[in-house]
C-alpha cells in the first residue's frame, strides 16, 4: 500500500474487504475535517488518483453524492449516468462515464465521521441488492472506527488491488512468449496510465521502446490529445472495454483496444491498412488539451453555477484551473473606485500582493492594469518578455511567465485574473482560446458573486441593527448571548433575543424566531421584540406578555408566525416563571452539572389566533444553575427528530467543564457545529444567577 505505510494498513485492508463483499470496482473514503465543514479524501482503491484531484476536498454543503450522504446521514444511490445527471448534474458533467454509485455516511453511532463512495461497473441492477446494502452499511460502521487512526496530512492512502494470482518464473516467461507471438503489440498501464509492460511489437508500432513508467499521451506527441487518457479513464471507471484509432505520423493508422480491471488497463495495438471512418479517429492537433485539463474545466463550469460569494468563486478557480494548467500562482483583482483590490490569490509572496493593493489604475504599471484598460488578454511566455514590458515584475513576484485574463461582463471590466508560472512557458493558440473562454465564465460568476455579497452585507447590517447592541448589566445575574446568521441563503432571519431589567431584583429574558429568512421576517422580528419589551416593562405576567404580543401580531396580519419563550426571573427568591408560544423547550443545568429539559406547556405560535391563552410554569433557578434559551437552528439537523437535538444539547451542557456562561456558550456552539455550516440562524441566551447579587455581565 502506498502513501501511509503500515500505520494505515487496517484502513487499506478494510477498504479491500468492502470491495470484495459488495462487488464494487472502486472505493473512496472521505473524512470530515475537524476544523471546517469539509470532507477530505482519505483513502481510495480501484480508481486513478488524478480523477479525484477536483474532489480531494469537498464542502459539506456541496450538492454531490458524498457530501449529501454525510450531511443527511443516509445512503445515496445512482444506478447509472442518466440518474446521476438528473440528481447530481455537477458530478455527472465532470465524470461523463457510465457507472453505478453509492455513497453512505461513516457513522459510529454517535457522530458522522465522514462518508464512503463505492462504484460498480456499468450495467449494475437499478437498485442495490439486500446483500450489497447490508455489506455496505456494515463496512461503513467498521470504517468509522478506523478513521481517527487513518489521518495522514501527506495525502490520501492509495490501496492497490491484489494480483489476480501469482505466477512462477517458467509461467512468466511463457506469458512473455505468448504475447510476443501475437500479431500487433501489447502494453500494460497502471491505474494512472503509466506503462508497466511493453511488448516488442508495441514498441515497433509506437516507434519507441522507452515508455516504461511514462504515460503514452505525455511521452508521444501524436497521442497528446485527450482521447487516449479519456478512454483509459472511461474503461477503468466503467470497467468496460474501449477502443479508438489514432494516426502515427506521417500516415500510419493504429487501433488501440483497452481492457480494464482494478489494477490497470491492458492495451492491444494493431496497424490499420487505411484511414478509418472520421467518427472513430482523432488527429492529435485538433484537440490539444489533456483530458485532465478538460475535466477540471468542466468541474469548474459546473461548480460555478452553484458558487454564491466572491470567496467561493476565487477558491474554485484556484482549486480547479491553477493545477489543471500547471500554474504556480494565481491573482484575482477587481477595479474598485479606480484602484486595484485583491479578491483572491494563490502562490504569490505577500510583498508582491501588497505592492499593487489599492494602487490607482491611472498610475500602476502592470499587465493587470493594461488588461483592465484594453479589455484584451495577454500572454507573457518568459521572464525576458515580462521584464522588457514591465521592469521589476519578475523580481517582485518570482514568476517568469503569465496569462493575464481580463474579466469582462457586458463590455465592462469587473476584474482581472493572472495565472503565473515560475519558468518560461509557451501558450498554444488553442490553450489561449480555452483560457480566454474561462475568463468569460469567471467574469459572469464574479459579477453575480459581487451582487450576492452586497445583498448579504446589507442584510447583515439590517439584522445587527434590530438586535440589542449590548445587554444591560444585572447584579446577581451572569448572562451570555450569541447570535450567528445562516451561512447559506440571504443571511437574514428572524431570530431575536433580549434582556429587560424590570427593577432592582427582577429581570425578564426573551428569545424568539420569526418564520422565514427575508426582510419581512426581520421587520416582524423588530416589532415582536418591541411589543414584548413594552408589555414586560408594564409589569405584565409572562402568560399575559405573550397573549398581548400575540394580539398585536395577529392584528398586523403579516402572514408570518413567531415562536417565543418568555422568562421572568426573581433574583431574590431565585425563581423563574416561563411561558412559551411554540418555542423549543429551555434546558436547565443544575449547580451539580445535571441537566433537564423543561417541558413548558407550548402554546400556539404568535400571530395564529387573536384569542390564544398561554400557560406559565415556575421553576427554581438557584445560584450556580444555568438556564439555556435557544432557537431551533442550534438543535435541528436534516433527517433527525427535534427531540434528539434537544437531548444532545442537554448532554453538551452537562459535559461542559466551564461554569462561566460566556465560555459555556462558545463551547456549546463549537460542539454543535454552529460555527461552521448553518442552514438556519442560531440564537443562544444563557442565564446564570450568582451568589451575593454581584454584578453580572452580558456579551
Amino acid at each position: 500500500m502506498t502513501t501511509g505505510g503500515t500505520s494505515r494498513a487496517p484502513l487499506g485492508r478494510e477498504l479491500l474487504r468492502t470491495m470484495a463483499e459488495t462487488g464494487a470496482s472502486s472505493a473512496m473514503v472521505y473524512e470530515l475535517a475537524p476544523d471546517a465543514p469539509v470532507l477530505r479524501l482519505t483513502a481510495l482503491s480501484g480508481i486513478p488518483r488524478p480523477v479525484l484531484d477536483p474532489w480531494r476536498r469537498i464542502a459539506l454543503a456541496a450538492p454531490i453524492p458524498v457530501a449529501v450522504a454525510a450531511r443527511r446521514r443516509r445512503l445515496v444511490w445512482a444506478a447509472g449516468h442518466q440518474q446521476l445527471a438528473r440528481d447530481f448534474p455537477r458530478t455527472a458533467v465532470a465524470l461523463p462515464y457510465d457507472f453505478a454509485l453509492g455513497a453512505a455516511p461513516l457513522d459510529d453511532g454517535t457522530d458522522c465521521r465522514g462518508a464512503m463512495v463505492l462504484l460498480w461497473p456499468a450495467g449494475h441492477a437499478p437498485e442495490l441488492s439486500d446483500a450489497e446494502r447490508t455489506a455496505f452499511e456494515s463496512a461503513c460502521r467498521r470504517l468509522a472506527g478506523l478513521l481517527p487512526a487513518g489521518r495522514n496530512p501527506d495525502g490520501p492512502l492509495v490501496v492497490p488491488m491484489p494480483p489476480a494470482r501469482t505466477a512462477g518464473p517458467d509461467e512468466a516467461l511463457a506469458s512473455v512468449d505468448y504475447v510476443e507471438r501475437l500479431p500487433g503489440g501489447g502494453c500494460a498501464l497502471d491505474l494512472e496510465g503509466r506503462v508497466t509492460m511493453l511488448s516488442t511489437g508495441a514498441a515497433a508500432l509506437l516507434g519507441t521502446a522507452r515508455l516504461h513508467g511514462a504515460r503514452p499521451w505525455e511521452a508521444l506527441p501524436w497521442l497528446a490529445g485527450p482521447v487516449f487518457e479519456d478512454r483509459c479513464r472511461a474503461a477503468v471507471i466503467s470497467r468496460q472495454p474501449a477502443s479508438f484509432t489514432a494516426c502515427r505520423p506521417p500516415a500510419q493508422w493504429l487501433t488501440f483496444r483497452l481492457f480494464p480491471d482494478g489494477r490497470g488497463v491492458s492495451v492491444w495495438i494493431s496497424a490499420g491498412a487505411e484511414q478509418p471512418d472520421p467518427e472513430a479517429r482523432w488527429p492529435a492537433e485538433v484537440m490539444p488539451l489533456r483530458a485532465g485539463q478538460m475535466y477540471h474545466v468542466l468541474h469548474l463550469a459546473a461548480a460555478l453555477t452553484e458558487a454564491v460569494g466572491v470567496k467561493d468563486v476565487t477558491e474554485l478557480f484556484a482549486e480547479q484551473i491553477v493545477p489543471a494548467f500547471g500554474a504556480q500562482g494565481m491573482l484575482m483583482y477587481v477595479a474598485e473606485a479606480g484602484r486595484l483590490r485583491t479578491v483572491g490569490q494563490r502562490g504569490y509572496p505577500r510583498e508582491a500582493v501588497e505592492a499593487y493593493e489599492g494602487l490607482p489604475l491611472s498610475t500602476a504599471n502592470s499587465p493587470t492594469v493594461r488588461a483592465l484598460a484594453t479589455g484584451e488578454p495577454s500572454f507573457l511566455p518568459s521572464a525576458e518578455e515580462t521584464e522588457r514590458l514591465f521592469p521589476g515584475l519578475v523580481r517582485l513576484t518570482g514568476m517568469a511567465a503569465r496569462a493575464v485574463l481580463p474579466l469582462i461582463v457586458s463590455g465592462r471590466p469587473v476584474g482581472c485574473c493572472v495565472l503565473a508560472y515560475r519558468h518560461s512557458r509557451t501558450f498554444a493558440p488553442e490553450e489561449r482560446q480555452v483560457l480566454t473562454s474561462l475568463a468569460g465564465l469567471m467574469a459572469q460568476a464574479l459579477d453575480r458573486a459581487f451582487l450576492y455579497d452586497t445583498k448579504q452585507q446589507l442584510a447583515h447590517d439590517l439584522q445587527a441593527g434590530l438586535l440589542p447592541h449590548r445587554l444591560p448589566p444585572v447584579p446577581g445575574l451572569s448572562v451570555a448571548a450569541r447570535y450567528l446568521p445562516a451561512t447559506r441563503g440571504m443571511d437574514i432571519g428572524g431570530d431575536f433575543y433580549d434582556l429587560i431589567r424590570l427593577d432592582e431584583h427582577q429581570v425578564a429574558a426573551v428569545i424568539g424566531d420569526v418564520q422565514g429568512h427575508n426582510a419581512a421576517a426581520a421587520a416582524l422580528m423588530g416589532q415582536a421584540r418591541t411589543a414584548v419589551h413594552a408589555h414586560a416593562s408594564a409589569g405584565a405576567a409572562p402568560d399575559e406578555v405573550l397573549a398581548r404580543t400575540n394580539r398585536l401580531l395577529t392584528d398586523l396580519d403579516p402572514d408570518l408566525f413567531t415562536s417565543c419563550l418568555y422568562v421572568h426571573l426573581d433574583l431574590r427568591t431565585h425563581r423563574a416563571c416561563l411561558a412559551s408560544a411554540g418555542h423549543p423547550p429551555p434546558v436547565l443545568r443544575h449547580p451539580d452539572g445535571r441537566t433537564a429539559v423543561l417541558r413548558v406547556p407550548p402554546g400556539l405560535l404568535l400571530g395564529v389566533a387573536p384569542g390564544t391563552c398561554y400557560t406559565s410554569t415556575t421553576v427554581a433557578l438557584p445560584p450556580g444553575a444555568v438556564l439555556a434559551l435557544y432557537t431551533d437552528g442550534l438543535v435541528e439537523r436534516p433527517g433527525r427528530d427535534l427531540d434528539e437535538g434537544v437531548a444532545a444539547l442537554a448532554a453538551d451542557l452537562a459535559g461542559a467543564r466551564t461554569p462561566d456562561p460566556g465560555g459555556l456558550a462558545d463551547a456549546i456552539l463549537t460542539r454543535r457545529g454552529a460555527h461552521t455550516e448553518r442552514m438556519d440562524d442560531v440564537a443562544l441566551l444563557l442565564l446564570a444567577p450568582t451568589e451575593g447579587g454581584g454584578p453580572g455581565g452580558g456579551a
